[in-house]
C-alpha cells in the first residue's frame, strides 16, 4: 500500500508520480547498534539571528538640521523615512492631508520610529515630531500627558 503522505504530495504537485517505491522498500534497514552515516555533502545550514542586539547608533557628526515636512499624499512618507533613517529629526505637519491619509501616515511613522528605536511625539493636533534614538527632546511633560485621553485628530 502506498504512503498516504506520498499520495498527498503527488496530488499537490510537490512530488513526482514516477517515484520508485520498490527502491525505497528494498533499502537495507539501519541497525540500531551502527550509527547512521551522514552524507559527505551535508553541512549545517547557516543560521540568521532574528533579532539584532540593540546597540545605540552613534550620533551623526555635526548634526545640525531638522527636517520639516508638509505631506499632501501618503507617498511623501518615503522622504520622511529616508531622512529619519539617516538620523535626522523630522517634524511632520499633517494640516494639508485628508484625515484617512494622515492616520495612515502616522501609523507608518509610528512603526518607523519603533523599528529604529526612535520616538514619536505629538506637538499639536496635526503636527508630530519623529526623533531618532540619539536625540533627546525636552519639554513640558504635564501638558503632553493631559492630551493622552483625547482622540488622535480631535479639533
Amino acid at each position: 500500500m502506498a504512503n498516504p503522505l506520498r499520495k498527498t504530495m503527488v496530488y499537490l504537485g510537490l512530488a513526482d508520480e514516477d517515484y520508485d517505491e520498490a527502491a525505497e522498500q528494498s533499502a537495507a534497514p539501519v541497525s540500531a547498534s551502527a550509527p547512521a552515516a551522514q552524507p559527505a555533502t551535508s553541512r549545517p545550514a547557516p543560521v540568521t539571528p532574528l533579532r539584532r542586539a540593540a546597540a545605540p547608533r552613534p550620533a551623526p557628526a555635526g548634526m545640525n538640521e531638522i527636517l520639516t515636512v508638509h505631506p499632501r499624499h501618503y507617498r511623501d512618507a518615503q522622504t520622511i523615512a529616508e531622512s529619519f533613517r539617516e538620523g535626522v529629526p523630522v517634524i511632520i505637519n499633517l494640516s494639508q492631508m485628508s484625515e484617512p491619509e494622515a492616520r495612515r501616515l502616522i501609523d507608518f511613522a509610528s512603526g518607523l520610529s519603533m523599528g529604529l528605536y526612535g520616538k514619536i511625539e505629538r506637538v499639536t493636533s496635526k503636527v508630530f515630531l519623529l526623533s531618532p534614538e540619539h536625540v533627546a527632546v525636552s519639554g513640558d511633560q504635564a501638558e503632553a500627558e493631559s492630551d493622552v485621553d483625547a482622540g488622535f485628530f480631535d479639533k
